[in-house]
């Protein structure tokens, strides 16, 4: 009987699927894109199996293929901040990170730890590219400073300054705090109830004095303003608009989990019409903050499940 040889390179496949989820995590926190982060992964995968050229296995000479494919990753990634620095210069009104759709279960704080909320994505935007890597790396997947500096090529001692003043910069824009899940579930129903049925008593009972609503159409969906509206009694109007403009189209309305978070999505028939995520004040009482994805760019990774 024939023996049947298992080509190396199935080794180095079964490596990298065991990572591509971890690898998929880091890029997404670094980038804000679910496009662009398959790009990235699929990069990865490339500058991989590109080591296999010749009939060696990728795994030759890769005594931590984890950390190595981590390594390419951000490197990759790292790479395309650039081409989305320049693709947000010209792009129209506010800019959030695409809506990444997750599991309900990621409800429970444990299953939590690698999915960074929306509200925290937007802080992360005003880091620099070096800074929101080591975050990423430190804060949300938990490597050592002594890791970050292998995979990024610098010394310690400055990942862990590069670490302390990403760090302070984001506890000043966003202290740490985390609502219950079940609170931020009930805070966003109240809002979308008030907000889609035109309860403008309910709508200034529920939104914070000083709130703020983002809302990103890419210049693709008239519902969706050209900068951020702050205050509670503009917001509220605003809201009403939305309303008023999305009353003669047939919108279904699910609650899904966006980011980790509670968030409302409205489909137009099969299609999705936009992802809503509210943001807490640290008493949890009230929404701090509203992010409204419209664009149908940033929607193409939302799909309508039968239920």
């Amino acid at each position: 009987m024939t023996e049947i040889r298992v080509p190396e390179t199935d080794e180095a496949t079964d490596v990298f699927v065991d990572h591509r989820e971890l690898l998929f995590g880091i890029v997404y926190n670094m980038l804000g894109s679910v496009a662009d982060t398959e790009d990235v992964v699929q990069e990865t995968w490339l500058s991989w199996t590109a080591r296999g050229r010749g009939g060696d296995s990728p795994l030759d000479g890769i005594a931590n293929p984890r950390a190595y494919l981590v390594r390419i990753a951000v490197n990759h990634a790292l790479a395309r901040r650039a081409t989305i620095s320049r693709r947000r210069e010209t792009y129209v009104g506010p800019w959030l990170p695409e809506p990444l759709l997750t599991d309900a279960a990621a409800e429970d704080a444990a299953l939590r730890g690698e999915s960074v909320s929306m509200a925290m994505l937007v802080v992360l935007e005003s880091l620099t590219p070096l800074e929101r890597a080591v975050f990423v790396l430190n804060e949300v997947f938990g490597y050592p400073h002594t890791e970050i500096a292998d995979i990024l090529d610098r010394t310690p001692a400055a990942v862990r300054q590069v670490a302390h003043r990403a760090r302070e910069h984001v506890h000043a824009r966003r202290p740490l705090y985390d609502a219950h899940p079940r609170v931020r579930r009930e805070a966003t129903e109240r809002f979308v109830e008030a907000a889609l049925g035109g309860d403008i008593g309910a709508l200034m009972e529920i939104l914070a004095p000083d709130v703020t609503i983002w809302t990103d159409g890419g210049g693709n969906r008239r519902t969706a303003g050209l900068r951020p509206v702050r205050g509670r009694d503009k917001v509220v109007r605003f809201i009403d608009g939305f309303r008023s403009r999305g009353a003669a189209l047939d919108l279904e309305l699910r609650y899904e989990q966006a980011n980790g978070d509670p968030a409302a999505v409205l489909f137009e028939g099969d299609s999705p019409y936009a992802v809503m995520v509210m943001d807490l004040t640290p008493e949890g009482d009230r929404v701090s903050d509203v992010y409204i994805v419209t664009n149908p760019e940033k929607l193409t990774h939302v799909r309508r499940e039968e239920r």
